[in-house]
């Protein structure tokens, strides 16, 4: 696609304006709180122990610029290489989650400043039954061999909606994995990657890797498409110890014993130490019928390290956060909020994710949303709340820290027409 880092797309909206909604307290870096749009925050701020400033920003997909079958890429995710390149994997069709969407993937060599497609091409079908493909994440076995996980949806019947309004399940899938052993030019079969029973299935975020080679591939379960049952969220991961060859069976990271909290899409990051991981959840109430603030834990794959510490809240407003653990040890968070107006922003803690400082966040990008949508902030219909996902116009956030230190960051955004991926290179300093 060459450099794309100066072309804006029909699709994409603009840089931010730098005024995005704010923590639970109110700070003083943008002019103090506005009912209207929430707490101001500046494109670069300076207090605190850091500061952040996006350096530059651009696409890593046009959609603009495809045809009708690729006006949607969505559910994007960053894989820096040892080679210095990085990839980018993501869901693309005519529409979000449409009964053909498939995979794409785009590699830049610059740190993401420039971008082009890779000319792959991964079967959307499995086991001779027609399917779709969402949530495409990679890790870096070794160098030169990458692991590719994917979420498999069965299209069957092509008409049939990803959530079932009636019984609230959802599609039957599977969990898919492939590798390449050529920095990502081709790409063996799919594999099944076994859920012991767990059903409703879908693949939540980046995997981990740790520096002893040991992989965790975070999902969620809950229930499928025709099951009458209640619904029985819970977040998971299943662990390699050989480079992805095979996983263990399912370890629950969390849910909520009486089922009136959901945490979902759980983003995981490494910890820091060995075997050792941070959780951040966008976090539902279903007995009040609203999303909470962000929700946070620390935890251990080995029990004798204290194994899962308790879910807290933080002051972060948002659904899905991605966070990580910077070289210097702070911790960061990626946070897509669908307030008014929406906002894509960077939060950072110096505590170990204990608090998380409004006056140091950074807003990446500003959205105004066309969709029409049917829920808000409070009294949410849960089937209606589904149907607002299916409309929504940006989102899934996705950071990663570069060999100079700068953070890569992508989201997708655009109109519910067209949505391209974007990305911004952000410089963080004492």
């Amino acid at each position: 696609m060459g450099d794309v880092a100066a072309v804006a797309g029909v699709c994409a909206k603009g840089p931010s304006n730098g005024r995005g909604r704010g923590g639970a307290v109110a700070g003083n870096g943008g002019g103090g709180y506005n009912p209207d749009r929430g707490y101001g925050m500046k494109r670069q701020h300076f207090c605190g122990m850091a500061s952040m400033r996006v350096e530059d920003e651009g696409l890593i997909y046009d959609a603009s610029q495809q045809p009708e079958c690729g006006h949607a890429a969505c559910f994007a995710s960053l894989a820096p290489l040892a080679s210095g390149a990085v990839l980018s994997c993501f869901q693309a069709g005519p529409k979000k989650n449409a009964a053909d969407s498939t995979l794409k993937m785009c590699r830049s060599d610059d740190g993401g400043r420039s971008w082009r497609e890779v000319p792959v091409v991964l079967p959307t079908t499995l086991g001779g039954v027609p399917g779709s493909l969402s949530s495409g994440e990679l890790v870096e076995v070794e160098p030169g061999r990458l692991l590719l996980l994917a979420t498999w949806f069965d299209r069957t019947d092509p008409d049939r909606p990803l959530f079932d309004p009636e019984t609230e399940g959802i599609l039957h899938s599977r969990l898919l994995k492939a590798v390449s052993e050529d920095d990502g030019a081709t790409w063996s079969a799919w594999a099944i990657v076994g859920t012991s029973g767990l059903t409703g299935c879908a693949g939540t975020g980046p995997l981990v890797k740790w520096p002893d080679g040991t992989i965790a591939c975070p999902f969620e379960s809950y229930k499928e498409y025709d099951d009458p049952r209640p619904g029985r969220h819970g977040a998971w991961i299943v662990v390699s110890q050989d480079g992805g060859r095979t996983f263990g069976d399912p370890v629950l990271v969390a849910q909520h014993p009486d089922h009136r909290i959901y945490y979902w899409d759980q983003r995981l990051c490494f910890g820091g130490e060995e075997g050792k991981f941070l959780a951040m959840f966008w976090t539902h109430d279903l007995e009040h019928k609203q999303d909470l603030s962000v929700h946070f834990q620390r935890a251990s794959l080995a029990p004798s390290d204290g194994g899962r510490e308790p879910i807290v809240a933080t002051t972060i407003p948002g659904q899905i956060a991605a966070p990580l653990v910077l070289d210097d040890g702070r911790v960061v968070t990626f946070v897509v909020d669908r307030g008014q107006p929406g906002t894509m922003t960077l939060w950072q803690s110096a505590d170990g994710g204990a608090t998380w400082p409004e006056d140091d966040a950074l807003v990446v990008y500003t959205h105004d949303e066309r969709a029409l949508l049917s829920q808000g902030r409070s009294n949410v219909d849960f089937k209606q709340y589904w149907e607002d996902m299916g409309k929504w116009s940006f989102g899934h956030p996705a950071v990663r820290q570069l060999d100079d230190g700068r953070l890569l960051v992508a989201y997708y955004a655009g109109t519910p027409e067209c949505l391209s991926v974007r990305w911004a290179r952000v410089v963080v300093s004492e």
